[in-house]
């Protein structure tokens, strides 16, 4: 926790506008402060650990085998009963993460869906096709690569001459050409 508070502390000298000289010292005063913490804490956790084992009884293996097996009983009921509280307390633990994650879920149905906003992403087409399709298919997206070649026919354009010389030859006996002639 003094570490956490010590960090803001750092960070919020970093806004402040002062002198390089006086942010190092400030700083290296922080760190000494944060070093002698960790130092009392983990003096504090060695002092819990030495309390905690001597609360426990010392084990006293001299004796008859009746008296033994009687102990070992009684350590066997002692591991069943803690068993079964830590059981219980997971048991206790797994309700409650249930309960908050449908309560978050409520939350957000209340709250409704916030749809974030779209980025413009430029994209080759092939590119766009590997992040559908995956990595396995690989399609490309030249379609004049795989389209057959047709060669066009060339239609003879009939020559467009002297009009005279067509009805002469459409004309033939029966007298059209006269028609044209006597105009």
């Amino acid at each position: 926790m003094y570490i956490t508070i010590l960090y803001v502390k750092l960070t919020f000298l970093h806004r402040k506008r002062m002198t390089s000289s006086r942010k190092h010292h400030l700083k290296s005063l922080c760190l000494s402060i944060a070093a002698s913490f960790l130092a009392a804490e983990k003096k504090e956790s060695v002092q819990e650990k030495n309390n905690f084992m001597a609360q426990i009884p010392v084990l006293n293996l001299s004796g008859n085998q009746a008296a033994l097996v009687e102990m070992l009983k009684k350590l066997a009921q002692t591991i069943d009963k803690v068993d079964e509280e830590r059981y219980d307390a997971e048991a206790k633990v797994k309700k409650t993460d249930k309960e908050i994650e449908d309560l978050r879920m409520k939350v957000v149905e209340i709250q409704g869906i916030k749809k974030p906003a779209l980025k413009k992403v430029r994209m080759s087409a092939d590119a766009m096709l590997a992040a559908l399709l995956g990595t396995k298919h690989k399609a490309s997206m030249d379609f004049r690569a795989n389209l057959k070649e047709v060669k066009k026919e060339v239609k003879e354009e009939e020559e467009v001459g002297d009009w005279r010389k067509n009805v002469d030859e459409q004309a033939g006996m029966d007298g059209r050409k006269k028609k044209f002639e006597t105009a």
